[in-house]
């Protein structure tokens, strides 16, 4: 295929994670030094930067500040929950999205972001070559919930992961100060897949973490919950409690008494105060103390646990969605295979935006145990490689040094 010129748009969208700027890293490294790119440009907040014409020059950056990107948390270009709508019913936005990308001579578009964004990515995609407008479309892939269809696992899940992980086993450790009963209840995101709430396994796994995990792939049932808790209570004095966000009742309900407060751009409802609520109920039922503790926002911005293997992987894609477009490959999103076998070992591969945009991939229901209130060793044999490594961030008066972006509008 003939070489195509032009510049580069890479746009961040959705929920930030640890590594979704070590993602963008790879993609603006890689382009900068690509010599049919010529000119790397970072959407502000999105779809809504490209819409808006707030495009910064990327290629005015320092590059000793965006090497830092690598270990700087969160979405450093800004993100956005902003659904484009079907193009054969309003056109609107596509237009301006034409327009703009005729403006810059934008060739190539990269979309860094989970279900939603791959949606974003795919509806632009198609739009262009509809309208014959060659630009080659990506989709990198990221979200801590792990739920893309298509790939083995999404960056940012493992560093959320390990940071849930080590929470919880920290939180084990001062539940077991005291010779007084405690119940302690950690909620933990996860709307419809239980990755993030399976990842406290690991902490039970490692000797110090939930005696019980409650994941929205299996029905929640109030009386059998308040039964479990009670029977290890009983036992032990202790009780700790990992659970989902999105558990939901038989009915497909959520149990969180948060679900109507608000819903995103998307139509997903706002999900919290879970922990809270379980407590009370908790507590009424048994007169144990219960706390209840809300990881919140915590688990997709700790970096300071960050898993190495997560940071490498999602800077590779990165440079792979670069290296793949400009090959002549477009209409794709980058994804993971992976074996364990032997050893874990982890490749990129690419798969048709059709299959990955909003399709959830949920945890297999034999990784949950046959009374849906805990987690079978497969999970843990799944997600432990994703873990690994330790990144050693730089620091400033032992404080992380984050990226600090000039970000100049091109």
């Amino acid at each position: 295929m003939s070489e195509l010129r032009g510049a580069c748009i890479i746009g961040q969208s959705g929920g930030p994670t640890a590594v979704i700027n070590a993602s963008a890293l790879g993609v603006i490294r890689t382009a900068l030094d690509t010599d049919c790119i010529t000119q790397v440009l970072g959407a502000a907040h999105g779809i809504k930067g490209v819409l808006d014409d707030k495009l910064y020059d990327m290629g005015k950056e320092d590059a000793a500040e965006l090497d830092l990107l690598r270990y700087t948390p969160s979405s450093a270009l800004g993100s956005c929950r902003y659904k484009l709508a079907d193009p054969d019913v309003d056109d609107t936005d596509y237009k301006r999205i034409l327009e703009i990308f005729q403006k810059h001579n934008v060739r190539y578009f990269f979309y860094n972001g989970g279900n939603d964004s791959m949606d974003t990515c795919n509806k632009i995609s198609k739009y262009m070559q509809k309208m014959g407008y060659e630009c080659r479309v990506m989709g990198v892939p990221k979200t801590i919930d792990n739920d893309l269809n298509g790939t083995d696992h999404c960056p940012g899940f493992a560093s959320a992961a390990k940071f849930i992980a080590t929470s919880c086993m920290e939180v084990w450790q001062d539940a077991h100060v005291y010779d007084t009963g405690m119940v302690s209840i950690v909620e933990i995101m996860g709307r419809h897949a239980g990755w993030l709430a399976g990842s406290a396994a690991l902490a039970t796994w490692a000797g110090f973490g939930p005696d019980l995990i409650y994941l929205p792939e299996t029905d929640f049932d109030m009386d059998k919950f308040i039964a479990d808790v009670k029977r290890i209570y009983d036992a032990t004095g202790k009780c700790m409690v990992a659970v989902s966000e999105g558990i939901h009742y038989a009915d497909g309900t959520f149990v969180s008494e948060a679900k109507t407060s608000a819903t995103d751009g998307f139509g997903h409802a706002q999900l919290g105060g879970l922990a809270a609520m379980l407590a009370e109920i908790v507590k009424e039922k048994t007169g144990a103390k219960v706390r209840g503790i809300e990881l919140s926002l915590l688990q997709r911005c700790g970096s300071h646990v960050g898993s190495k293997t997560d940071v490498d992987e999602a800077f590779m894609a990165g440079k792979a969605a670069v290296e793949a477009a400009v090959s002549g490959v477009t209409d794709k999103m980058v994804a993971f295979d992976c074996t364990r076998d032997g050893g874990y070992q982890c490749k990129t591969v690419l798969q048709p935006l059709d299959i990955v945009a909003n399709i959830e991939k949920k945890v297999p229901r034999a990784w949950i145990n046959a009374e849906g209130n805990g987690i079978e060793q497969p999970f843990i044999d799944y997600v432990l490689p994703l873990i690994q490594g330790e990144l050693n961030p730089p620091k400033e008066h032992s404080l992380p040094r984050f990226a600090k972006l000039k970000k100049v509008f091109a």
